[in-house]
């Protein structure tokens, strides 16, 4: 059986010091929090890091709350506390859809929502879910002009996306916080198909609408597992934007969310089949979302 590589290991107690310890490890430094994602990696040899900074301690990053017009969750919340959390159920009832169908019990009681983003697996449930509802992201650093302090910046998931594996974060730097506003008129789901209980997703898509009297004030739609990145379908919000609800319009968005992914054949199923998901998922998940805005049974 294969083993990791050899490679220190620290546990950090503050986030200033976990970054201070990125800054002086170098590139070479990996941040571990639920190790759901990484410690395969490290022991298929995919990854080799030669320093590990552990920051479970860091429970000052795990939260849910409401502040002011926005809801934050810190990079540190476990899947099982998104799972669970009444306020994400009352405003945002797409992270227990998706949270659902992540994984086993296991992985959701040590797997993080900042581990989930910062892998930026192409098939990953919540990249999706954080695109849909349109949150940023807040991310952490050195302050090059005052150091040792840190500074902030806030990206949209359009800007932290990078590529596949890829993401915004620097060497140097740490994901601290999603940050999602809130809308009134505010309905969201998540539909997916998977071949066996907690798989990887053959196709999946999140949907976020906000209700304006009959009309659609604005729209959400990503995709996942539908293409090397998560899909975040553009041309879907702009159909939608300003128009009543209706199954033609949902059909047509299907459409589009068909023609936008960008799927590879494998073992899960040919492009063909895997376009034709998009489009019903993305149907059911716009319908469900819908219903929830304008408070109707689904």
């Amino acid at each position: 059986m294969q083993t990791p590589a050899p490679c220190g290991y620290e546990r950090a107690s503050t986030v200033d010091g976990a970054i201070a310890s990125l800054v002086e490890l170098g590139p070479t430094a990996r941040i571990i929090a639920g190790g759901h994602s990484l410690i395969p990696m490290m022991k298929l040899r995919l990854a080799t890091p030669e320093h590990l900074i552990d920051i479970n301690d860091l429970d000052e990053l795990a939260y849910i709350r409401r502040d002011g017009d926005e809801l934050r969750i810190g990079a540190m919340t476990r899947h099982v506390e998104l799972l669970q959390s009444e306020l994400l159920a009352e405003h945002f009832p797409v992270f227990a859809d998706a949270e659902e169908v992540i994984a086993d019990p296991v992985v959701r009681n040590r797997g993080t929502i900042g581990g989930s983003l910062c892998q930026a697996d192409p098939s990953e449930d919540l990249s999706a879910v954080c695109s849909a509802v349109k949150a940023s992201v807040v991310i952490r650093g050195l302050d090059p002009a005052q150091p040792p302090h840190t500074t902030e910046r806030v990206i949209t998931m359009h800007e932290f996306h990078v590529g596949p594996y890829v993401t915004a974060v620097g060497a140097a730097e740490l994901l601290t916080e999603i940050r999602i506003p809130i809308r009134p008129g505010a309905g969201s789901a998540h539909e997916k198909v998977e071949r066996r209980a907690g798989d990887y997703a053959i196709s999946a898509v999140s949907a976020a609408v906000w209700v304006d009297g009959p009309t659609f004030a604005d729209v959400g739609v990503a995709l996942a597992a539908s293409g090397p990145f998560t899909i975040d379908v553009v041309r879907a919000a702009e159909l939608l934007r300003g128009q009543v609800p209706s199954e033609e319009l949902f059909e047509q968005a299907g459409q589009i969310a068909s023609e936008d992914s960008m799927p590879m054949a494998d073992s899960r199923g040919p492009i063909d089949y895997k376009r034709h998901l998009v489009g019903v998922l993305t149907k059911r998940a716009l319908r469900r979302a819908t219903a929830r805005a304008l408070r109707q049974d689904i």
